[in-house]
């Protein structure tokens, strides 16, 4: 179905979430809780270590609900924003109605996707059961709750931060991977993980998975709630944080995940439903994803940054041999290159299907048993390297109306002076442009890179 609005055509579709044996509406793609998701009782238990309520399940089946409507249903070929109307069932529905908790998580959805989201929470029908009492040897209270990943940044600023907190700082595993418990120091690392997957593909519907922030934001937000923790640390450096939406892609609605108005709405929402505030904190916020590579490396454990992974390409599109490896031309995989140089380091061979940066074309950088080249994976690897580039177009002095603007809403997000937070974006986008600058000139004159990229000329 589609309707009219701003003179756009917007796709709309109603979504059920359904408890095993029950049926959906008619003409409404169906989520069955259980067949088509599925709660791992281990990672249940890293949630029990405080305490088990079943607003805690209910909160997960709406990161999970939320996630699988965005994937599964395509954007317009003709502008951006879908309709969605999605029905979860839940424990208790007036405690998710209740106004403030409704209205924050609306605008929180509506401000990260750019759709139009309407979520009717009803009654189950069966009580969830609690899991059983094997309570993690967590500290509580902690300090902090920092959304732990396959990512450079999260590795990065978990490790620095943990010099200081240790233990009382909780990590929540938000990426693929089941296993792989942070260890310190010989010492296991207090940690929790998300404790769903679907059982039913999605990857041949929506792409662009706007919602992920919201995933990881509710879940680190369960996290600090269970362990008592005030802050939520938000790893990603302000080119990763301010800068998907600030350089934005053709008619693409900016990427604010990581952004700090966003989390403003989800501390919003968050307070709302636990009764309790929180507080998203950026620590790198204006430091560069080289400067934190480049801080972390020099720690004892600093090494671990050689096993993450930046590149947003599935196992579809970046294998090689049977061996997942990082594109290494996509957005993510060039900041990955740019930073690891500008922190004066190298990850050697093995590591990208697009091995040789120095080539005159891509054809010729790539890996040679790679086989899935085509006119789209180069669109892609022009499209990761001009969006560094425009980031470093903003430091100029004819973008500074632009900036300008983003500072004010990141000021009004953080509660700080517009004019302070002007001076540090200025301040991150002029080193980024540095950092940039040096690492294409560095690939040499003949780089394909450089036929793509302004700022060395």
């Amino acid at each position: 179905m589609t309707d009219t609005a701003y003179k756009t055509r917007i796709s709309e579709q109603g979504i059920d979430v359904v408890e095993s044996g029950r049926r959906s509406r008619k003409d409404r793609i169906v989520l069955d809780l259980g067949h088509d998701l599925e709660f791992s009782t281990e990672a249940l238990r890293s949630y029990a270590f405080a305490r088990w309520e079943p607003m805690l399940y209910d909160a997960m089946v709406l990161a999970a609900s939320v996630e699988f409507a965005d994937r599964a249903m395509k954007r317009p070929s003709r502008g951006w924003a879908r309709r969605i109307d999605l029905r979860i069932p839940v424990h208790d529905p007036a405690r998710w109605t209740a106004s403030a908790v409704s209205d924050a998580l609306h605008e929180a959805l509506r401000f990260l996707t750019g759709d139009f989201w309407s979520i009717e929470f009803v009654k189950r029908s069966k009580t969830v059961g609690q899991p059983a009492q094997e309570y993690l040897p967590f500290p509580r209270p902690t300090d902090a709750v920092i959304a732990y990943s396959d990512g450079l940044d999260s590795r990065a600023v978990a490790g620095l931060l943990g010099q200081t907190l240790g233990e009382k700082l909780v990590r929540v595993r938000v990426g693929p991977k089941a296993a792989g418990k942070p260890v310190v120091n010989g010492q296991l690392q207090p940690f929790a993980r998300v404790p769903y997957k679907f059982k039913v593909p999605t990857q041949n519907g929506e792409t662009t998975a706007r919602s992920r922030g919201f995933k990881f934001a509710l879940i680190s937000g369960l996290g600090a709630y269970l362990a008592d923790a005030g802050q939520i640390i938000i790893p990603e450096s302000g080119q990763g944080a301010i800068g998907l939406a600030l350089a934005t892609v053709s008619h693409a609605y900016p990427d604010y995940r990581n952004h700090p108005r966003f989390t403003a709405l989800m501390a919003r929402f968050l307070k709302a439903l636990l009764g309790k505030p929180v507080q998203f904190s950026f620590p790198r916020l204006w430091h560069t994803k080289g400067e934190s590579l480049r801080a972390f490396a020099a720690l004892p454990e600093g090494g671990a940054w050689r096993e993450t992974r930046s590149c947003w390409r599935n196992s579809q599109w970046s294998a090689v041999n049977g061996k997942l490896l990082q594109c290494g031309v996509c957005a993510a995989c060039m900041l990955r290159r740019m930073s690891v140089h500008a922190a004066g380091l190298d990850e050697g061979q093995g590591t990208y299907i697009c091995t040789n940066l120095n080539a005159p074309t891509l054809f010729r950088a790539l890996h040679p048993d790679f086989t899935r080249f085509s006119p789209a994976f180069e669109q892609y690897a022009i499209a990761g390297t001009l969006h560094l580039d425009h980031l470093a177009d903003l430091a100029d002095s004819e973008a500074r109306p632009e900036v300008r603007r983003h500072a004010a809403l990141i000021a009004m997000a953080l509660e700080l002076p517009a004019a302070e937070v002007e001076e540090k974006l200025i301040g991150m986008l002029e080193r980024h442009t540095k950092e940039w600058k040096e690492f294409v000139n560095a690939l040499g004159a003949r780089a394909f890179v450089r036929k793509w990229a302004r700022v060395s000329q």
